[in-house]
């Protein structure tokens, strides 16, 4: 009988080599040959999945978004319910600090094609930007819900709020990156701003 080839673990085993790499030695330097070397396939296979590098980052970010996804719903669904709307902010927010070998290379990859797409337009082309802007707006729904139930200061605007929380939180996920400030630093900044958002009415529910 022919061989049955699974070709979405096979994609993940090649996705998986580039994130690695890029753990190592960031992603500027790295070429599909490499890549196939890390995965331990051949170049060949890597060009049938990915016919080119911008292909295979751009599929290594929606892998591992997807999995991003899958750890923050795990962390929603452990608060009690109704949640308090502290509580659902601060898992809500945690997922954004690599504070762990997956979320670390999450970041390590996002940032480094950022980097990319601000001197290669074939990168910039690239609507990696849908996953923040898709949690920006969840983040801004829980918190125009949270003001309809007077648990935010009414002068407050959600959707700059869950703009600039997000902004702060991934800030601080690259301080922890680049060794400025260690995940619990982090997180002590994170509970600060909080603090200053909610005052007490972070003890109430989130929705």
């Amino acid at each position: 009988m022919p061989k049955i080839v699974d070709h979405e673990q096979r994609r993940a085993l090649i996705i998986e080599g580039l994130v690695r790499l890029a753990a190592r030695t960031g992603l500027h330097a790295v070429k599909l040959r490499d890549v196939a070397a890390e995965a331990e396939v051949s170049l060949r296979q890597v060009q049938y999945y990915f016919d080119s590098k911008a292909h295979l980052l751009l599929a290594t970010l929606e892998y591992l978004e997807r999995r991003s996804d899958d750890r923050l719903a795990a962390r929603l669904a452990a608060l009690p319910r109704p949640p308090a709307l502290r509580a659902y902010l601060t898992a809500f927010l945690a997922e954004a600090l690599p504070t762990d070998r997956q979320s670390r290379a999450f970041h390590q990859v996002f940032t480094s094609f950022a980097v990319l797409a601000m001197t290669e337009p074939e990168y910039a082309a690239q609507p990696f930007i849908a996953g923040p802007r898709r949690l920006e707006r969840q983040l801004a729904d829980v918190l125009r819900a949270a003001q309809d139930r007077g648990e935010l200061a009414e002068h407050l605007d959600p959707g700059h709020e869950a703009a600039m929380l997000l902004t702060m939180t991934h800030g601080l996920g690259t301080n922890v990156l680049v060794g400025q400030r260690t995940p619990k630093d982090a997180q002590a900044v994170l509970a600060y701003h909080l603090d200053r958002l909610l005052g007490r009415a972070g003890s109430a529910t989130a929705h």
